[in-house]
């Protein structure tokens, strides 16, 4: 059986260190593990309730039944000035709706990014954490892995890599125990 892990990249940028985190984390995957890095987050609306009604845009339809589709949710994710970047928050605020309905609901989610900061995101992970789990995701805190990129390169340190990669298993493991309970 294989476990899907929808990526939410908090970065539009295509050369984002984060986009390219991401798509390392996804190459690493073990066997039975597909990673699939969204796209589209730059063409959601911004959440108003007025256009959440039963004739959603298109795109944010197709998003939401990506994430229920989805067996866990990565969010991958740089900090913009000590906190999330709005394409986070705002994809968390459309899968939050329907109210205790969302796509987001009961989903196992983690929580990764690095920055060229001596936090290594750490309060941008800290909000998505918590705007994940008011919207009613199974946020598992202890799978939050905050890297800065000035201390070394994630890309080529073996124990950087190790963590993302058990970052991912533990998120595999977390999400069976979450649905089995």
């Amino acid at each position: 059986m294989t476990t899907t892990i929808l990526t939410l990249v908090g970065s539009l940028r295509a050369g984002s260190v984060n986009r390219h985190l991401a798509e390392m984390i996804r190459e690493q995957a073990p066997r039975g593990v597909h990673i699939e890095i969204a796209t589209g987050l730059d063409a959601l609306p911004f959440y108003n309730e007025d256009l959440d009604e039963d004739d959603v845009p298109a795109q944010v339809r197709e998003f939401r039944a990506r994430v229920a589709a989805a067996d866990r949710l990565l969010v991958v994710t740089p900090e913009y000035n000590g906190t999330m970047p709005a394409v986070i928050k705002n994809a968390i605020d459309w899968l939050s709706r329907p109210y205790g309905a969302g796509a987001i609901v009961g989903k196992p989610l983690g929580v990764t990014g690095v920055t060229p900061t001596p936090y290594g995101g750490k309060w941008a992970h800290e909000d998505t954490v918590k705007s994940a789990r008011i919207a009613g995701a199974a946020v598992l805190e202890d799978l939050v892995v905050s890297q800065s990129s000035l201390e070394i390169d994630v890309f080529t340190n073996s124990e950087a890599r190790s963590n993302f990669a058990t970052l991912i298993a533990r998120l595999v493991d977390a999400g069976q125990e979450t649905l089995a309970a």
